[in-house]
C-alpha cells in the first residue's frame, strides 16, 4: 500500500513507545503552506573558495604587471591583470576588495585557515577546536523555509574533512561541519529526481526514532554529570535538527520535482576532468536557484594544503598539482604557471555569473543575478598567509550592491607589497606592520541587504558602505 507521510496521523508513530510520547513543537515554518512561497525577485546566496592564495608577486618582479592576482589602479579606476581579466567583460558586475581578513585567523597557517572562511571564529592553530554559524547558514535559517533544500552545500573532495582541515563551508548554529556532496550525479538525483514509494515509510520510521530518542535522552539527562549534560544537549541539538529536516521533508513529499534538462551535463564527470567537472558543478548550483530548488548554496573548491582530488583541478591547465603551484613562484615563469591557473578559476567563476546574468528573473525583475549575491575568493593570499584576503563580489544588483569598483581597505598595504614575494612559513610568522578590517564587516553588510535582521556577525565592528 502507498502512504504519504503528510496523511499519516502523528500519533500513530508515538504509540508502543513504551508509553513515552514527546510531540514536536508547531513549525510555522509549514504552517498553512501546500507549496513553495511564491514571491518575485528571491535573494539568493551563493559562495566559492579557491584554497592555496594567489599570486603576489614584488613590484620589482617582471611578473607583477601581469600575474599580481589584485587589479592596478582602485575605484573605478582599475586594470585587471591576466589572473581576473575573464571577468573584464562583467566589469560593472563585479567588486574586488582587498585589506579584509579575520582577525582571530590572521596568525596561523594558511593550511588551517578554510574552516573559519564564512564564520570568522577563531579556530586557532591547534588544541581546542571550536567553530560558529557560518554566514549562509545564517541566510539559510531565514529563506530554506520555502525551498525544498535549505541550503546546498558542496566541494570538489565532499564529505567535511577535519578539524583545521575543512572539506565543507557550511558549519551549523552548533558550529558543526555540514558534510558537503561532490558527485554531479547525487547532486541531482537529490534535487530533481522523485522519491520512490518507501521513502514516506521511510520518513515516518525516522520520526518514530526521533520521537523515542529524544524522550530516553530527556530521562537520562537526570543522572548524568554537568558535564556529561552538556554533551548530552549537544547530541539532543543534532536530534533536534535532523527532527527539523524530516518535518520539512514530509511537507515536499506531494510536491513534484522541478523538471530540468540536463542533456548537455555529463554527470558521472569526475576532478580528473577538471574543467568539464568544475562547469558541471556551477551547472547544478545554476539549475537549483533557477527551479527554486534552494537559494543557498556553497562550493569549495579544493581544500588546503594540496589534500585530495581537488588538487587535481590545475590539470585543466596543463600542470600536474595546484599545491605545487605556490611552492614554485620563485622558478622560471612560476608566477606565470600559478596566475595561468587563477585565470583558469576566474574563466569558470565568470561563465556562471554570465549565465545568471542572461537568465531573466523568473516572475520578477531584471536577471537572476541582480537577486543572487555571489562571493568568490581565499583565506590566503601570498604564501600560506591568513591575511589580505583575495575577494570578488558579484550579483545582488536588486539587495542595492554597487560595482564596478575595486575597494582597498586597511592602512599601510595599500598597495599589497608588505604581503607579496613570500615564498616561505616566514610570512605567516611574521608580525603585522599594517591594518587590516574585519571581514566579518563585510559579511555583515552582505547578511543586511540579504534581509537577514542582525547588527553583529562575527567579530564585527560595522558595516562597509561603499559596497
Amino acid at each position: 500500500m502507498s502512504v504519504r507521510i503528510s496523511r499519516l496521523d502523528r500519533r500513530l508513530f508515538l504509540r508502543g513507545m513504551g508509553g513515552f510520547a514527546l510531540a514536536l513543537p508547531a513549525f510555522e515554518s509549514f504552517a498553512g503552506s501546500t507549496s513553495p512561497a511564491e514571491s518575485q525577485n528571491k535573494k539568493r546566496f551563493a559562495a566559492f573558495y579557491i584554497p592555496d592564495g594567489v599570486p603576489m608577486p614584488l613590484k620589482e618582479d617582471p611578473a607583477y604587471q601581469d600575474w599580481a592576482w589584485f587589479p592596478h589602479g582602485s575605484g573605478k579606476d582599475f586594470q585587471l591583470t591576466k589572473c581576473l581579466d575573464p571577468l573584464e567583460p562583467l566589469r560593472d558586475e563585479i567588486t574586488i576588495l582587498s585589506g579584509l581578513s579575520h582577525p582571530g585567523v590572521r596568525d596561523i597557517h594558511g593550511h588551517r585557515n578554510a574552516d573559519q572562511f564564512l564564520t570568522g571564529a577563531h579556530t586557532g592553530n591547534n588544541g581546542d577546536y571550536h567553530n560558529s554559524i557560518s554566514l549562509d547558514q545564517l541566510f539559510a535559517e531565514q529563506t530554506g523555509k520555502h525551498t525544498r533544500f535549505s541550503s546546498l552545500v558542496l566541494s570538489t573532495d565532499g564529505g567535511t574533512g577535519s578539524p583545521r582541515g575543512a572539506q565543507t563551508l557550511s558549519f551549523n548554529r552548533n558550529g558543526r561541519a555540514i558534510p558537503a556532496e561532490h558527485r554531479p550525479k547525487r547532486i541531482f538525483d537529490m534535487l530533481f529526481t522523485a522519491n520512490d514509494e518507501g521513502a514516506a515509510r521511510r520518513l515516518a520510521m525516522s520520526e518514530s526514532a526521533l520521537d523515542y530518542l529524544l524522550a530516553d535522552a530527556q530521562s537520562l539527562k537526570r543522572s548524568l554529570s554537568g558535564h556529561d549534560q552538556k554533551r548530552l544537549d549537544e547530541y539532543l541539538q543534532s536530534v533536534r535538527d535532523t527532527e527539523i529536516k524530516v518535518e520539512k521533508a514530509k511537507h515536499w513529499m506531494d510536491i513534484p520535482f522541478a523538471q530540468v534538462n540536463v542533456d548537455h551535463l555529463n554527470l558521472d564527470v569526475t576532478p580528473e576532468d577538471p574543467r568539464n567537472y568544475l562547469r558541471t558543478m556551477y551547472e547544478l548550483i545554476y539549475l537549483a536557484f533557477k527551479t527554486d530548488s534552494t537559494r543557498v548554496a556553497t562550493y569549495q573548491l579544493g581544500r588546503e594544503n594540496g589534500i585530495g582530488i581537488s588538487d587535481y583541478l590545475a590539470r585543466a591547465v596543463g600542470f600536474k598539482l595546484t599545491h605545487q603551484l605556490t611552492h614554485a613562484t620563485k622558478e622560471p615563469d612560476g608566477w606565470k604557471n600559478f596566475g595561468t591557473y587563477c585565470h583558469f578559476l576566474s574563466e569558470e567563476f565568470g561563465r556562471f555569473v554570465a549565465r545568471l546574468k542572461s537568465t531573466s528573473e523568473p516572475n520578477g525583475d531584471g536577471t537572476m543575478l541582480d537577486n543572487t549575491l555571489l562571493l568568490f575568493g581565499s583565506a590566503s593570499s601570498a604564501f600560506h598567509l591568513s591575511r589580505n584576503y583575495p575577494l570578488i563580489l558579484a550579483g545582488g544588483k536588486n539587495m542595492g550592491f554597487k560595482h564596478g569598483q575595486y575597494l582597498k581597505y586597511g592602512q599601510g598595504n595599500e598597495d599589497h607589497q608588505a604581503t607579496a614575494g613570500i615564498s616561505t612559513d616566514a610570512g605567516w610568522r611574521a608580525k603585522m606592520a599594517y591594518e587590516e578590517l574585519p571581514l566579518s564587516n563585510l559579511y555583515l553588510t552582505m547578511l543586511q541587504k540579504l534581509g537577514v535582521e542582525t547588527d553583529s556577525f562575527a567579530d564585527s565592528t560595522t558595516t562597509l558602505a561603499e559596497v
